[in-house]
């Protein structure tokens, strides 16, 4: 009785999908037909003449495509996508991969139109035959599917572009239609193996050949072909690297579908069948946690949201933040950057050579190109992600890149007090008295307020005295700045800071504050190199730049901002900074840490040792270091001077960087900025290279007549007076000891011990 209830049932079943299928092809003959031939019947008619009168033109963006950037050099460091897809054109597709896809889901692609009513009412009666169902959908139907997903933007259009209504396929079909009047076969099919989802996060058939055999489509074989032709009737569930039994049975339908067109020969289809999948996988990377270069790429893509965004991104609501992070990596551009990979090397090997990845603390560096802001390198000793140890804070940037909120700028910011006093005509060799502590009273800020009584007191409790703009910069003396700063005027050294780019990291307003001299705002290391660059490149300050050139998708070159560069001190100004900076590296806080070419610097140290930093340059590169500890600089101070692990870092990463490279010098300032001599070392020299030396120095040298007791040979020069190194007014006498060639002691012969009666 069961059995033939069962046989009633499975016979009213049939008759029910044979009378449906009946009905679906006669509806679509009608849609198709009857506009054409008159009408026949008012329903067939009105559906007919709705259907045409639907929407035709598809609206749609071109599929999402894989954003490329590359290097100064033309190589590519970094990939920005959603959907891992490369678009590729059709002949870099091979041939039988376009074969055995065109076999599989539509094998009369290239005789029909829009809608093959031969297939669609042959899928109808297989599917009245089958509990399984067939899909009647041509490959520009699928096209057109693939299109619509592609550029659903919300849950809600997803499931209205995916729905199962008749409504979605009738849709489908008049977009079809219209498409096939535009585009030729070869341009539907070409847009199909693009768009298609080819499972394990491949998108389009370059990237799934990639994905899966790490290989370009145009080398797949008739295997490899019919393996992916098949997922994608199904990406999940014949998604070889998930499920390889159900891939590879489905890839052994797709061969024998192929034999049965007489695409390939039965025997070709046994062998290819018989053989069992052999992947090669290759995930895809993408984002700048997988660059090699990962604190550069990150400013790269706040640079490259702002572009998108015509400069508006941080204003934007996160809805349209999404949007324009949406359209970078969707959009398929093509992004030329400044990065200088030997300079990237050495910032990183100079970083974690000094500062182990995994401390709490942190070192930090960018390098510029002086003359063009061109940001050639970007890192951070940390190793850049979101595991355990590593961070996605772009640290060395400010916030509109990525950053925190900077660190303190300490002693570097010295540098634009020294270049304010200099254009206002202040004598190199003007005398300020610095004791171990000041207090400096009556400044005000740029609105004209009173800012209060400052109270600096010097590191080294040591360093008093007089100083001039030179000795006071190569030894870093906090109490003479605090009063330089005072003659210069608060509000003209914060203006001068602010010329050469300097802005608070946070991206809030400069704290107007007498200790700024000191470097109490917080700013990052791009842009602190950046206005070094501006000194190094002779007071032409131009504003950091990493992207060069963007072309989108369609091969059109996107606006970029214009470059910023601006003369902001006169030349003859920068060269007199760039020559006292010198000094640093020879005779000040970094003596000792030049680099073997002509450079300049400066140490930098923040209150209570909470951070460190240097920043220097050469007139081909400038780069800024800086130490901390970002858990909390005042909680956790790291106890070291700008001339230690900054300092080193510096050098290790700039001699890297220029190795190999020209090494021009400074040009020397052809105005008088009442400037020091500085008396030259001229001990154990003959009188006669005595005298040159220091008239090169442009000091008169005058022989003391009574030679004195020495352990150095007869008529070698025992000392000056002043000494060695003294800072004196040019064209100053300078007095030359001799050595009589006697011991102290009345002894024919030196001693070995010498010694010199006078303090010099």
């Amino acid at each position: 009785m069961h059995d033939a209830n069962e046989g009633r049932a499975n016979a009213f079943s049939t008759l029910f999908r044979l009378l449906v299928a009946g009905v679906v092809a006669g509806v679509l003959v009608a849609f198709i037909v009857l506009p054409g031939v008159g009408s026949a019947g008012l329903t067939a008619r009105d559906a007919a003449t709705n259907f045409q009168n639907m929407e035709s033109e598809l609206k749609t963006s071109k599929p999402s495509a894989q954003t490329k950037v590359f290097d100064s050099t033309g190589k590519q460091f970094a990939t920005f996508f959603d959907k891992y897809r490369e678009p590729i054109r059709l002949d870099q597709v091979a041939p039988i991969m376009k074969t055995a896809i065109v076999d599989i889901e539509d094998s009369r692609f290239y005789q029909h139109g829009a809608l093959d009513l031969k297939g669609t009412i042959r899928a109808l009666a297989k599917n009245v035959e089958s509990e399984q169902t067939q899909g009647g959908s041509t490959l520009t139907q699928q096209y057109v599917k693939n299109l619509l997903v592609d550029n659903a933007k919300t849950d809600a259009e997803y499931k209205e572009v995916t729905a199962p209504t008749v409504g979605r396929k009738l849709r489908e079909l008049r977009y079809a239609l219209d498409l096939e009047q535009k585009m030729t076969k070869d341009e539907i099919l070409q847009g199909y193996l693009n768009i298609a989802y080819f499972g394990a996060g491949a998108y389009g058939v370059e990237a799934a050949s990639q994905r899966y055999f790490s290989k370009p489509a145009s080398q797949l074989n008739l295997e490899q072909a019919a393996l992916l032709a098949g997922v994608t009737q199904n990406p999940t569930a014949y998604d070889p690297i998930l499920n390889g039994k159900k891939a590879r049975e489905r890839r052994d339908v797709v061969l024998y579908r192929m034999a049965e067109l007489g695409h390939i020969t039965k025997a070709q289809a046994d062998a290819a069948a018989a053989k069992p999948i052999e992947l090669n996988k290759t995930n895809p990377a993408g984002g700048c946690e997988t660059s090699d270069a990962p604190y550069f790429c990150e400013y790269v893509k706040f640079d490259m949201l702002n572009i998108l965004s015509e400069g508006k991104y941080w204003s934007l609501k996160d809805k349209q933040k999404q949007d324009v992070i949406n359209k970078l990596n969707r959009g398929g551009y093509t992004i030329r950057t400044t990065l200088d990979r030997k300079a990237q090397r050495a910032v990183d090997r100079a970083l974690r050579n000094y500062v182990a990845p995994g401390s709490t603390r942190v070192g930090a560096e960018s390098m510029v190109e002086p003359g063009t802001g061109h940001v050639r390198a970007i890192g951070l000793s940390k190793r850049f992600g979101s595991k355990k140890g590593r961070t996605t804070l772009n640290l060395p940037a400010d916030a509109a890149h990525g950053g925190g909120g900077g660190v303190s700028a300490g002693s570097t910011f010295k540098i634009f007090t020294l270049i304010a006093a200099l254009d206002q005509g202040i004598p190199v060799n003007t005398s300020i008295a610095a004791g171990a502590q000041t207090t400096v009273a009556g400044l005000t800020d740029c609105k004209g307020r009173p800012t209060g009584v400052f109270s600096p007191r010097n590191s080294d409790p040591a360093e008093k005295g007089a100083y001039n703009l030179k000795t006071g910069t190569w030894h870093s003396v906090n109490t003479f700045y605090a009063q330089l700063e005072k003659r210069v005027g608060l509000c003209e050294s914060i203006k001068m800071a602010q010329k050469f780019g300097m802005k608070r990291a946070d991206g809030r307003p400069f704290l107007e504050v007498p200790s700024q001299v000191l470097g109490t705002n917080e700013v990052d290391m791009v842009h602190l190199a950046a206005a070094y660059a501006g000194i190094a490149a002779r007071g032409k300050y131009c504003a950091p730049v990493s992207v060069t050139e963007v072309v989108d998708g369609e091969g059109k070159k996107v606006k970029l901002p214009k470059p910023d560069c601006r003369q902001v001190v006169d030349q003859p100004v920068a060269d007199k900074v760039n020559e006292i900076m010198q000094g640093v590296l020879t005779q000040g806080t970094a003596r000792g840490g030049g680099i073997g070419r002509p450079a300049a610097g400066k140490t930098g140290t923040c209150e209570a040792h909470t951070c460190a930093l240097f920043a220097g340059h050469t007139p081909t590169m400038a780069a800024a270091v800086a130490y901390w500890d970002p858990r909390g600089p005042v909680a956790y101070p790291v106890n070291v001077f700008g001339a230690d692990q900054p300092l080193s870092i510096w050098r290790q990463s700039m001699q890297n960087a220029l190795a190999g490279r020209p090494a021009p010098g400074f040009a020397r300032s052809i105005e008088d900025f009442g400037d020091t001599s500085t008396v030259p070392d001229v001990r154990g020299m003959s009188v006669g290279a005595a005298m040159a030396a220091l008239g090169a120095a442009d000091l008169q040298g005058k022989v003391v007549p009574q030679p004195v007791p020495s352990d150095l040979p007869k008529g070698k020069v025992v000392n000056t007076a002043p000494g060695a190194n003294a800072e004196v007014a040019p064209g100053s006498t300078v007095m030359i000891f001799m050595s009589s060639g006697r011991r102290r002691d009345g002894g024919g012969e030196p001693s070995g011990r010498g010694g010199w009666p006078w303090p010099f």
